[in-house]
């Protein structure tokens, strides 16, 4: 068995490094940003740092592993984040474990954004230099099916396979010098995600990694670029398994961030428990501009929760999400 788990163990590092490697000379040049947004607000709370957590279907917007070990049959999550410079993500995901997770846990989830609306213009041979067009709105949108599994008491993995667009409006484009014609823009691709996690066997220490939006470079017009393709580590433990308290948790998250987009960022996110039923989390979000604290809280019961985070941003005021889960 363990020389099992080293053979799969090894090309998914060997993929991995590849991709790290690959990204270090393609910062700023990477589109569909919305797919690297944390949209969960257990996640949001917790600075993103949630690479070993078992998130139940939410794991498919962070690491699909951590599916594998979902307690519950059935899971369906819906989040409204609302981000910066007024632009909405709509989010929801669905999993399920048929036979008690003999055959491994499967998930979709969905993601949509609103961008708000937008004046649209053209070049014009007038004092200003253009003129209005109609007013048009930008959407995107990315949807997938993920599939996990424990391949041991210890080591999980998961995967997910997305489609993902983004819808720009209509443009006017000048055919010849009499005449215009309506342009279209829409582009789509897409992207894979996969990760990992291992329970080393000492309390609840935990291992994981992952790398979401993995994709071939696509085309915008005359201009081409990649997704934000992200790679991760995180170390996970309840450090309260340490001493004898009954009825409370202390989890401490630290994830290593190493994106396409933008340099590595260390993130730290801390989550208390009473009773598991009420939950205060906090984050840090390391080598970052505009944003560093993460807040937010959560209550559970009778297989239903509702999570909050809030994030101060900077210049761009302050993001808020909200998250309504049930499990059966």
């Amino acid at each position: 068995m363990k020389k099992g788990l080293l053979k799969l163990l090894i090309p998914i590092m060997l993929i991995s490094m590849s991709t790290n490697l690959s990204a270090q000379d393609k910062l700023a040049q990477t589109g569909f940003q919305f797919l690297s947004v944390a949209t969960d607000a257990r996640g949001g709370a917790m600075a993103d740092a949630v690479t070993t957590l078992g998130m139940a279907s939410s794991s498919l917007f962070f690491n699909p592993a951590g599916m594998a070990r979902m307690e519950s049959r059935f899971d369906l999550s819906a989040t409204q984040n609302n981000w910066i410079a007024d632009i909405t993500h709509n989010s929801y995901s669905l999993a399920m474990s048929p036979a008690a997770g003999r055959y491994g846990v499967f998930g979709i989830s969905f993601m949509s954004v609103d961008y708000g609306d937008i004046q649209g213009t053209m070049v014009w041979g007038n004092e200003q230099g253009y003129v209005d067009t109609e007013i048009f709105k930008p959407s995107a949108f990315a949807f997938g099916v993920g599939y996990a599994r424990t391949l041991t008491d210890k080591f999980a993995v998961g995967g997910q396979v997305k489609y993902a667009g983004q819808q720009l409006g209509k443009s006017l484009v000048p055919v010849g010098e009499d005449s215009l014609k309506v342009k279209k823009n829409v582009t789509s691709t897409m992207a894979y995600d996969f990760g990992t996690i291992y329970r080393t066997g000492f309390e609840s220490l935990k291992f994981g990694m992952s790398v979401r939006n993995f994709s071939q470079e696509i085309e915008y017009e005359t201009e081409s670029f990649l997704l934000p393709l992200t790679f991760r580590i995180g170390v996970s433990m309840d450090v309260l398994d340490l001493v004898d308290m009954p009825n409370h948790g202390l989890l401490v998250s630290i994830d290593a961030s190493h994106p396409r987009s933008y340099p590595e960022q260390l993130k730290v996110g801390m989550q208390y428990s009473f009773m598991d039923m009420f939950f205060g989390r906090v984050g840090y979000v390391g080598n970052s501009d505009e944003n560093d604290m993460t807040f937010g809280f959560g209550v559970k019961k009778f297989g239903a929760a509702i999570d909050y985070a809030y994030t101060p941003f900077g210049v761009f005021d302050q993001v808020q999400r909200f998250t309504v889960r049930l499990s059966l």
